[in-house]
């Protein structure tokens, strides 16, 4: 019952969905995400904070990013809700709007990292 419950408090913000549709696509850093969400970067911390620890999303540190994307969750309801949300939203307008910017969002151009020389 815990494990349902985590997984639903994961799922219960609206940016946090928006997240996961976007994750879908590809690997991204808290940059790419915060300027296609219109987030701080403290915020969409938060969020991947309560992704990860439901077990929905994963990261590795490449270079000077640490990207983040979907994992196959351990807990079979996170693995089922996941499978769900794949074939869920995908006509939404904003989610749509999501996927576009995602499509221009540099990271070289967004992240203070990769300005500093």
């Amino acid at each position: 019952m815990d494990k349902l419950d985590k997984t639903f408090k994961a799922l219960a913000d609206k940016n946090r969905i928006r997240i996961l549709k976007l994750l879908e696509k590809k690997k991204m850093c808290v940059c790419e995400l915060a300027s296609v969400l219109g987030a701080t970067q403290p915020n969409v911390s938060k969020h991947l904070k309560k992704l990860k620890s439901a077990g929905l999303i994963s990261d590795e540190q490449r270079g000077l990013w640490t990207n983040y994307f979907l994992c196959i969750p351990k807990d079979v309801y996170a693995r089922k809700l996941l499978k769900n949300l794949s074939s869920w939203l995908n006509n939404d307008a904003l989610i749509k709007k999501d996927s576009e910017k995602a499509k221009t969002a540099s990271r070289t151009q967004l992240c203070c990292k990769g300005k500093r020389k």
